[in-house]
C-alpha cells in the first residue's frame, strides 16, 4: 500500500471520528435522559391466547402495561349488557348509561398527583409538556405506555413533521433574504418608485373610481418582489420534493416505530367490533366467520343496507360541500353589490372607506358561514357515519374524519383558491367589462393578485395558529373551571363523596372528558397547516418557518394539556395515523398543480421571462412596465363605470393587459405577445409538473418504506418466536404422553435423542442473525425436515399398529 495514501486515510479517518464525536455531543443535549427515561428493552410477543397461557410471562409487573389494562376494562364496560328484554338491542354499555344519568362518568385515573413526585404523570409533566424542554426529543416509548398506541402515534408524527418542517424553513429563509438583499435591482419596481413614467391608470371601479398613479403603489409594489422573483420557483419545486420525502421517510420511520411497539403484524380484522355495529345488525340473521379471528359475526347485505347507506353518505357530503362553495360565492357577489350600491353616494367619506366596509363585512360574514357549517356538518357526519354500519372504530374513525376534512377544506381554502386562481381573471377590459348578474367582477388591488394572496395566506396561517393556541388552553382550563364548580355546589357537606376529595378519582373528576374525537383537532389543525406549508408555498415562502415556530409549542403545549387539564384517555390500539396519511399524500399530489398555477398564472414570472428572451435586446427588464400596460381612450369607457369625477384631466389611461391601443385598426384585440405568453404559461406547467412528478416517482422509488436491516429483523423475530412456540407446544405434548403411554419410556427417549440430533444444524442458527436467503434457506430446511419427520412416525405407528393386529390408525394421537 502506498504510505502517502495509508497517512491520508488514517488523517481522514481521524478528523471522520472527531467530527462524530462533537456532533454526538452537541446532539446529546437533545436527546431523552437515560437516567429519568431509561430505554426499553425489546421483548419477544405474539397472540395472547389462553390456551397458551405458558407461553406467557403472566406473572411479570409490566405484562399489561396501565394503557392496556384502560383498554380491556373499556372493553368490556363497552358491551356489557344491562337489560334482560329481548326487544332492546342498544341496552348495553356504560356510555348509554352515562346517557341515562344512571353513571354521571367512567374514565381510568391518572397515575398520581401532577405535582408530586413518584408518578409517571409528574416525570412526564416536568420532563415531556415543559416548554424549556420544547428542544429536547420526546420519550415516545413512555408516552405511548401511559397514553396508548393511538396518542403515542400522533406525537411521534407531530415530532417527526416538526424535525422535517427544519430544512424547509431554513431554505425558505434564505429565499426571503436573498428576495430582501435584491429588492433595489429590480427593474420593474424601480421604474414604478421612480416616478418618471407619470402612468395614470384605469378606475378599478364603477362610478366612484376615480383613474390612479401607478407611483402610488410603489410600497406594494416592492413587497410583491418579495415573494415574486426567481427564487419562487425553486422553492416551489423545492418544497414539492421536501413533501414527497416527508411522507416517504414517515414510513421508514413508522415503520421502526409499528416494529418497537408491536404493531407490525396488526390487522384492522383482528379489531373487534363496534357494539353499536353489532346492535344495529342484531335482527340480521346471516352470519360469516371472520378469517382472522375465527368468529361468528353479522353478515352486511350489500344492496339491501350498505348501498343505500353509502350512496345517502355520498350524497349528503357533496351537498353540503357545494354548499360551502355556493356561500364563498355569495360573499363573493355581496361585496361586488355593496360596491355597487355605495356607488350611487358622491361622499368622498363614503367612498374612501367603502372597500374597508366591504371586506370587513364580508369577512365576517364568512367566518360565519364557516362556524355554521362546521356545527351543522360535524352533526350531520357523525349520523351518516354511523349508517354506513362500519365494522371497526378504526374504519369509523377514518370515514368520519375524511367526510369533516372535505367541508374544513373548502372552508378554510376556498377564498385562498379563490384569490389565486379567478380573481382578477376573465375581467375583459375597461371598454367591455365581464359582469356577474350585472355587477362588475372584482379585480385585484394595486399590489397585484399575489400579494393579496400573500396577505390572506399569512393572516389565516400565521393568525389561525396563534387563535388555536390561546383558545386550545382557554377552552379546557374554563370547563376545568366549570366542573370544579359544579362538584363543589353538586356535593353535600357530609356527603362521603366529600371526605374522599383527597382521593385520585375525584381530582381527576373535576377535568375534562377527552372523548372518542380528542385527537381529531389536533390532527386537523396540523394537515390544514400542512396544506398552507405545500399547496399554497409558492405564494408565502416564510410559511414553513412561521409553522415550524408553531409547532415547537404545539408539541409541549398538547402534552401538558393531556396532562393537566384532560381525564386520562382510554388507550386505543392503531396500526398508523390511518386515513391522515392518504390525505397528506393527496395534499402532496395537489401542490404541484396549485404551485405550477400560481407561478404561471398568478405571478408575472412567466411575463417577465418572455419579455427578457423575447424582446429584451439585453436581456434585461428594462421598459418591461411599460410594455406590459396597455392603453385605453376614456372616452371609451361604458356609461356605467365612467367615474362621477376626476382628479386627473387625461383621455388616456392605462390597464394591465397585451391589448392593441385605440389608435389601432384593431383596438383592444389581444396581440400577438398575449398568445405568446399564455403558450409559455401553459408550456411552464407541463414542463413543471412533468420534472416534478418524475423526481417525485424517483424519491419514492430510491426510499423504501422499510429499512432492510428492519425487515430482516422483524423476519428473524418471527422465526425465532415461531421456533420458541412449536419447542414449548413440544415439550407439553410429551408430558402429556408420559402421563397416558406408561410403557412408551425407551421410545420416547430415544426419539428425543434423534430430534436433538437432528435440531443441532438449525439451533446453531438460532444463535447466529441471518439475512435474505440464508434465512429462507434455514426455514425451508426446517420444514422439510418437519416433513419428513412427520412421515417416518407415520410409517412407524402403521408398522406398530400391523403388528399387533389392529388396523385402527388415528394420526392426532402422534
Amino acid at each position: 500500500m502506498i504510505p502517502a495514501l495509508t497517512e491520508v486515510h488514517a488523517k481522514t479517518n481521524s478528523l471522520l471520528e472527531n467530527f462524530n464525536s462533537l456532533f454526538h455531543r452537541i446532539m446529546s443535549r437533545f436527546y431523552v435522559d437515560e437516567k429519568i427515561f431509561p430505554p426499553k428493552g425489546h421483548r419477544y410477543t405474539a397472540v395472547y391466547s389462553r390456551d397458551k397461557e405458558y407461553l406467557f410471562d403472566i406473572n411479570a409487573t409490566s405484562f399489561f402495561t396501565p394503557a392496556i389494562r384502560s383498554r380491556i376494562i373499556h372493553f368490556i364496560l363497552d358491551r356489557k349488557s344491562f337489560s334482560s328484554k329481548a326487544d332492546d338491542d342498544f341496552a348495553f354499555g356504560i356510555e348509554r348509561l352515562i346517557a341515562d344519568d344512571v353513571y354521571t362518568a367512567a374514565y381510568p385515573l391518572h397515575d398520581g398527583e401532577l405535582h408530586r413526585p413518584g408518578s409517571m404523570r409528574h416525570r412526564l409533566y416536568t420532563e415531556w409538556s415543559a416548554v424549556r424542554k420544547m428542544l429536547q426529543y420526546q420519550p415516545l416509548d413512555y408516552v405511548k405506555e401511559y397514553f396508548g398506541v393511538k396518542i403515542g402515534l400522533y406525537f411521534a408524527w407531530l415530532g417527526f413533521y416538526t424535525h422535517m418542517l427544519l430544512p424547509a424553513a431554513i431554505v425558505g429563509l434564505l429565499c426571503f433574504v436573498y428576495s430582501c438583499l435584491t429588492l433595489y435591482t429590480n427593474q420593474p419596481s424601480e421604474d414604478i418608485c421612480n416616478k418618471q413614467l407619470d402612468i395614470k391608470m384605469c378606475p378599478l371601479c364603477d362610478h366612484f373610481c376615480d383613474s390612479w398613479s401607478l407611483d402610488e403603489t410603489c410600497l406594494h409594489a416592492r413587497v410583491t418582489y418579495l415573494f415574486d422573483n426567481g427564487t419562487t420557483v425553486f422553492f416551489a419545486i423545492f418544497m414539492s420534493f421536501w413533501a414527497a420525502m416527508f411522507l416517504e421517510l414517515w414510513k421508514r420511520y413508522s415503520a421502526e416505530i409499528t416494529h418497537r411497539w408491536d404493531l407490525t403484524g396488526f390487522d384492522v380484522q383482528e379489531e373487534h367490533p363496534r357494539p353499536q355495529y353489532l346492535a344495529r345488525l342484531a335482527h340480521v340473521k346471516r352470519k360469516h366467520v371472520n378469517v382472522v379471528t375465527n368468529t361468528m359475526e353479522p353478515h352486511v347485505p350489500f344492496w339491501s343496507m350498505r348501498f343505500p347507506a353509502t350512496m345517502l353518505s355520498f350524497s349528503v357530503v357533496l351537498l353540503l360541500v357545494a354548499m360551502a362553495v355556493v356561500a364563498v360565492l355569495a360573499v363573493v357577489l355581496y361585496r361586488m353589490s355593496i360596491l355597487a350600491a355605495l356607488s350611487v353616494y358622491g361622499d368622498s367619506v363614503i367612498t374612501s372607506y367603502a372597500l374597508l366596509f366591504t371586506t370587513a363585512t364580508a369577512a365576517s360574514i364568512n367566518l360565519c358561514c364557516i362556524m355554521v357549517f362546521n356545527l351543522i356538518y360535524t352533526w350531520l357526519a357523525e349520523r351518516l357515519t354511523e349508517v354506513e354500519l362500519l365494522r371497526t372504530q378504526t374504519e369509523f374513525d377514518d370515514s368520519l374524519t375524511l367526510k369533516i376534512y372535505l367541508l374544513q377544506f373548502v372552508n378554510y381554502y376556498a377564498s385562498i383558491f379563490y384569490i389565486a386562481f379567478f380573481k382578477g381573471k376573465f375581467i375583459g377590459y375597461p371598454g367591455e367589462y365581464k359582469r356577474l348578474f350585472g355587477y362588475r367582477k372584482e379585480e385585484c388591488g394595486p399590489g397585484g393578485c399575489l400579494m393579496e394572496l400573500c396577505i390572506q395566506l399569512a393572516i389565516i396561517m400565521v393568525g389561525k395558529q396563534a387563535m388555536n393556541t390561546l383558545l386550545e388552553m382557554a377552552y379546557p382550563l374554563f370547563y376545568k373551571w366549570l366542573n370544579t364548580l359544579k362538584v363543589k355546589t353538586g356535593l353535600e357537606p357530609g356527603s362521603p363523596a366529600t371526605k374522599g376529595r383527597s382521593k385520585q378519582w375525584m381530582k381527576d373528576f373535576k377535568l375534562v372528558e377527552w372523548g372518542p374525537r380528542g385527537l381529531f383537532p389536533e390532527y386537523l389543525e396540523m394537515v390544514l397547516q400542512y396544506g398552507f406549508v405545500t399547496i399554497f408555498v409558492a405564494a408565502f415562502p416564510l410559511a414553513p418557518f412561521f409553522a415550524l415556530l408553531n409547532n415547537v409549542l404545539e408539541m409541549r403545549l398538547d402534552a401538558k394539556k393531556l396532562l393537566t387539564f384532560y381525564r386520562r384517555p382510554v388507550s386505543q390500539r392503531v396500526r398508523d395515523i390511518g386515513v391522515w396519511y392518504r390525505i397528506l399524500d393527496s395534499i402532496g399530489k395537489l401542490s404541484v398543480i396549485t404551485n405550477g398555477c400560481i407561478i404561471a398564472f398568478t405571478s408575472n414570472f412567466i411575463p417577465r421571462l418572455v419579455y427578457a428572451f423575447a424582446v429584451s435586446e439585453n436581456n434585461s427588464l428594462d421598459g418591461f412596465l411599460n410594455h406590459s400596460l396597455a392603453y385605453f381612450n376614456m372616452s371609451d369607457l361604458e356609461k356605467k363605470a365612467a367615474p362621477s369625477r376626476t382628479e386627473f384631466n387625461i383621455t388616456v389611461c392605462r390597464y394591465p393587459d397585451y391589448r392593441e391601443p385605440p389608435w389601432s385598426p384593431n383596438k383592444y384585440a389581444q396581440t400577438s405577445m398575449f398568445w405568446h405568453v399564455l403558450a409559455a404559461r401553459l408550456a411552464f406547467i407541463v414542463i413543471f409538473e412533468n420534472v416534478v412528478v418524475f423526481v417525485m416517482i424517483l424519491v419514492r422509488w430510491c426510499i423504501p418504506d422499510m429499512s432492510s436491516s428492519l425487515r430482516d429483523q422483524i423476519r428473524r423475530e418471527t422465526y425465532i418466536t415461531n421456533e420458541i412456540i412449536i419447542r414449548q407446544e413440544t415439550a407439553r405434548a410429551r408430558q402429556l404422553c408420559r402421563s397416558c403411554s406408561p410403557d412408551g419410556g425407551p421410545d420416547l427417549q430415544q426419539n428425543l435423542s434423534e430430534e436433538t440430533e437432528a435440531d443441532e444444524h438449525y439451533r446453531r442458527a438460532l444463535l447466529t442473525p441471518l439475512t435474505g436467503a440464508d434465512l429462507d434457506l434455514v426455514v425451508m430446511l426446517r420444514g422439510k425436515e418437519e416433513e419428513e419427520r412427520r412421515l417416518k412416525a407415520e410409517e412407524e405407528e402403521k408398522m406398530r399398529l400391523s403388528e399387533a393386529g389392529t388396523s385402527e390408525y388415528d394420526p392426532t394421537k402422534l
